[in-house]
């Protein structure tokens, strides 16, 4: 069984510059190889900041963007997860979130669950994407990508898990005042360490910090364990959260709690079959 050496990138953007936001990275990712980290996550969104009035049609990149790969190139054998607008392929505009390792792009999440409540209105700016991607890595760890909302959608979480997933990335804009009247720190401690327990499924969070365009980023990235115990946990100022991860752990808290071997797809599947021809 493998270990793996994990960070969250915990980092101060500037809302639209690419290029001040792009040196954030190389910085992180020069200090992540020193320290020999095997995959490092950042927030949701790293590479131009998340705006609640984005310029998308300046902003957006194609997966295969010079900054994309100079990050690539940069990273060598460390794998990065870094957040951008991408212009995909339609010319739509996605909330997207790239894994990318060896020197390559290996894979895009376009965000499925975009939020339009309380400061939130990407419905607006990006379109959903429409696939829970993963991806098969290194020594037999499986990365899967959801970014902030789309963990608060409980089949999401779980869909992964049953797609094998080993390893849950989490790039998060969370602000104190995006939602009025709601603990976003202390849901975000429920929503993770849930998910981490129920499907022994290790989690890398990563969030922004500083407070720019009305909004305070809390930070409070973090790394929790296949049994919902924090690692490592962030407070409010820049920095990398590093820890290291053992299949053998994830392993043995599917075996204490089966949630992934006791599930049953078919039924789920029945069942929302009968719900929708109800409706």
């Amino acid at each position: 069984m493998s270990e793996l050496a994990v960070a969250a990138a915990q980092i101060e953007c500037r809302p639209g510059d690419i290029d001040s936001n792009l040196a954030l990275h190389l910085t992180a990712v020069a200090e992540a190889r020193a320290q020999g980290i095997n995959l490092l996550v950042f927030p949701e969104l790293s590479l131009t900041d998340y705006m609640s009035e984005p310029d998308v049609d300046a902003l957006a990149r194609t997966a295969d963007a010079p900054e994309l790969c100079r990050v690539a190139e940069a990273a060598g054998r460390t794998a990065v997860s870094m957040g951008f607008l991408e212009r995909g392929e339609d010319g739509r505009i996605y909330n997207a979130q790239a894994l990318l390792a060896d020197g390559r792009c290996l894979s895009v999440h376009r965000k499925l669950n975009l939020p339009s409540y309380g400061r939130l209105q990407e419905t607006r700016h990006y379109c959903r994407g429409d696939t829970l991607t993963s991806a098969g890595w290194r020594d037999g760890w499986t990365v899967a990508t959801l970014i902030c909302a789309d963990t608060w959608n409980p089949a999401l979480p779980r869909l992964a898990a049953l797609g094998g997933a080993t390893l849950l990335a989490t790039p998060v804009a969370s602000s104190l005042d995006a939602v009025d009247e709601f603990d976003n720190p202390g849901g975000w401690d429920l929503n993770l360490r849930h998910t981490a327990l129920t499907y022994g499924l290790p989690i890398v969070m990563a969030n922004h910090c500083g407070r720019r365009g009305g909004l305070s980023f809390w930070g409070g990235s973090r790394v929790l364990d296949p049994f919902g115990r924090d690692l490592v946990r962030l407070d409010t100022a820049p920095g990398l959260g590093v820890a290291r991860l053992r299949q053998a752990d994830v392993v043995a808290a599917r075996a204490r709690l089966p949630t992934i071997r006791d599930a049953d797809p078919q039924f789920v599947h029945s069942e929302l079959g009968r719900l929708l021809a109800s409706g």
